[in-house]
This record gives C-alpha cells, structure tokens and sequence, in this order.
C-alpha cells in the first residue's frame, strides 16, 4: 500500500490499521528539507509509528540522514538487512583479502562523504584513483587553480593529508592527468579538454581526458584486484560519461 506522506497521521493510521503480512511503501523523505539535515524533530516524527529499523540500503548507509542514522536513536533495534551484510561481506573480503597489487578507484563529487572510505583504503591498496568532482579539491590542496568546478573549501587540508599520507605510506594517488571542462553545468554545454593545471575561469571540470583515462588503464593494468567506489564524471550528461 502506498502511503501519501512520511510522516504524520496518515501514516500511522496506516500503521495502525495493518494487517500481518502487509507492506506499507511510504512517500519519498527527501521531500523533506529536515531529511537530509538530519533534524531531530522530522526525526521524532518519522520514527514515531514504528518499533524497529532495518537498513538495506548500502548505497545510503554512510550518510547520517534522518532515515539512516537519526531514526536508529529512537527505534531498536537498529540493524542491517541481509543484502546490507551481504555487500559488506564482499567489500570486507575485497579490501582484507584482495590479490595484490591491489587498486581502488573512488569517485563522486565531494571529498566529505569520500574521506572515510580514502583513509581506510590508502592503508590497504597499492593505488588509488581519484576521480568525479572531488578532484578539483585535490587540485586546489596542490595550489591549482580549477575555475568553477565544484570544491569543498572546508576540506583543502584533509585533501593535502590524504596526499600527504600516500607520500608517506608510499602509495600511488593518481588525479587526472587531463579534464574535460564545459563552460556550465548543462548537457548541451561547450566543452574542450584541458591540462589538469590550465583549467580556464569561468569553466569547470566535468569529466577525465581521454588521456587520464589511457593513463589510469594502464595503472590498473597490473592490478589483480579492484575496488570501486563512485563515477568519474558527471555520467548524467552524455558528453561528461566517457
């Protein structure tokens, strides 16, 4: 049964009114601004009809949402489902016991979800590949300049300390060695590739140059394991899912 809403007396009149066996599919809570900020009285709400969570989503687990994390503080118990553990079970076998040379390539478009993940994994890989929208962090911990592309400014010096961890841990961090930039953020945008270093104002980095991803094939090429966590360009856009 579809449920119009998340929260409030719609949704537990049709808690209540259940029926062993039934499901109930609850309205989207992104529709909600307090669910992605996590805010305790959205989370009261959303959690009020309810005994227990499980959580099945490992592609949303790692963000401390009010429907991943702020509900588990109301409802226990809290625990993950069996396609959660199984994900963790493969990720855990990978990363522990992974033939070596071992690589991973992490992705996405923001350093703060990712740094969890890059610490842990320049402890256990041999390279690792930076790709998606958080190089341009990167670029910008090395003192480039990166136009209008995406950057975390609260997070500059984790990127010079991941950096700074690779040198001392002795591992390959690998960034783009050219970028595809557009002139906005649009599908039918301008674009032209550019050096990792002369990335023009007024444009930003969207995608690897056909010459990063030569140079990351070939990085992988002696890797008897990989690891990979998030898309390299903006794979919405055909012109930027190269």
């Amino acid at each position: 049964t579809l449920v119009g809403d998340c929260i409030g007396d719609d949704v537990k009149s049709a808690v209540d009114s259940a029926k062993e066996g039934d499901v109930l599919m609850l309205e989207n809570t992104r529709f909600y601004k307090e669910e992605t900020k996590n805010d305790p009285g959205f989370v009261e709400k959303l959690a009020a009809p309810f005994d227990l969570y499980v959580n099945d989503a490992f592609g949303t687990a790692h963000r401390a949402h009010a429907s991943t994390e702020g509900v588990t503080k109301y409802l226990s118990p809290s625990v993950g489902g069996f396609l959660l553990a199984k994900e963790l079970e493969y990720l855990d076998g990978a990363v522990t016991n992974g033939k070596k040379p071992m690589a991973a390539i992490v992705g996405g478009s923001k350093v703060s979800s990712k740094i969890t993940v890059l610490e842990a994994l320049l402890d256990k890989c041999d390279k690792v590949i930076i790709g998606g929208g958080m190089v341009f962090t990167f670029l910008k911990a090395k003192g480039l300049e990166v136009g209008t592309s995406l950057v975390e400014e609260d997070f500059i010096d984790t990127a010079k300390a991941v950096i700074a961890k690779a040198e001392k841990l002795d591992k390959e961090l690998i960034l783009p060695v050219d970028i595809i930039v557009a002139d906005k953020f649009d599908a039918e945008a301008e674009t032209q590739v550019v050096s990792f270093d002369k990335i023009p104002e007024g444009w930003m980095g969207l995608d690897n140059g056909p010459e990063s991803t030569k140079a990351q094939a070939a990085a992988l090429a002696d890797c008897k394991t990989v690891i990979m966590n998030g898309p390299m360009g903006v794979f919405e856009m055909e012109k930027f899912n190269k």
